[in-house]
């Protein structure tokens, strides 16, 4: 088959038979020396570049990988959320029950220098609160300076003891407790006759609790009272057995699902389910009934 060629020196064409392919000689025209080449010559038009699949299967797949672990991500998020979050209230639990041991332990060391527990609050000659049974454990609690600050002479709230609101140890406040701020405490006294914290100044003995320490309750826990930690103000009998059977009657809530951490007398901590039988806890809250609770 002739092969088409153009002299690269003059121009001139011509077809040149294939058995010269290769070869070198002089051109018919212009007898300068050429070389045929080996097969014809093709020439296509420029197109553009075709631009490679293979950068956007690569995209693809990315996308896709990132989408299916955004979803994955997500579905592991929702089934570890709930096991993280009991983790975490368990630990906050734990610690409020540690701080009900503290408070009962310093309650205890208390009645060993005065022989008596404190008194839940004490009033002045005219009937006005003076101090709280918090402030009178704080030297117990680690709390010595502010027991040092504080002003006898003058009621809770006056103003040289609203100074020292916000010098609230931790251990008057519940970690899960969301209403606390810096001055409340989540915990009070059981209060009024033939309880613990008794009635205004009254000193209780280890001696007047008949029931046994092991089956009185001397503090609990409470959310959203709205008592600073220095306010003599605490919970009756039944203001304690309506919160914590039944909290939404009362405007306020469990900040522990399902009960609330109670403290003994003899300074074990329990909680004690919203369930529990009123008149069970009616005993379980005052001294010396005579009823002796061997569980609950």
């Amino acid at each position: 088959m002739p092969i088409p060629f153009t002299c690269p020196h003059c121009g001139s064409h011509t077809n040149v038979d294939d058995q010269y392919a290769g070869q070198s000689g002089p051109c018919a025209s212009c007898g300068r020396t050429i070389t045929v080449p080996s097969g014809p010559v093709t020439y296509s038009p420029n197109r553009p570049p075709q631009r490679s699949s293979s950068g956007a299967g690569i995209g693809l797949i990315l996308g896709v990988l990132a989408v299916a672990f955004l979803f994955c991500g997500g579905i592991l998020a929702a089934l570890l959320l709930p096991a993280v979050q009991a983790a975490r209230e368990a630990a906050r639990r734990a610690q409020c029950s540690n701080n009900l041991k503290q408070i009962v332990l310093g309650m205890y060391n208390y009645q060993d220098v005065y022989k008596c527990f404190p008194a839940a609050s004490t009033v002045d000659e005219e009937g006005k609160p003076m101090r709280s049974w918090r402030i009178a454990i704080a030297p117990f609690v680690e709390q010595g300076p502010v027991f040092d600050s504080y002003d006898f002479d003058e009621p809770w709230d006056g103003p040289n003891n609203s100074l020292l609101e916000t010098s609230r140890s931790n251990v008057f406040v519940c970690p899960s407790d969301p209403t606390a701020g810096m001055t409340d405490t989540s915990y009070v006294m059981i209060v009024g006759k033939d309880t613990v914290g008794g009635e205004p100044n009254e000193f209780v003995k280890m001696s007047d609790i008949t029931d046994g320490t092991s089956n009185t309750i001397a503090a609990i826990e409470v959310a959203g009272a709205g008592i600073s930690w220095l306010e003599p103000r605490d919970m009756t009998v039944d203001e304690a057995i309506a919160y914590i059977t039944n909290p939404t009657a009362t405007g306020q809530m469990h900040v522990h699902p399902g009960g609330v951490n109670v403290a003994m007398a003899d300074g074990s901590v329990h909680f004690i389910s919203s369930t529990i039988d009123p008149q069970l806890l009616r005993l379980l809250l005052i001294r010396n009934d005579g009823q002796q609770i061997n569980s609950f």
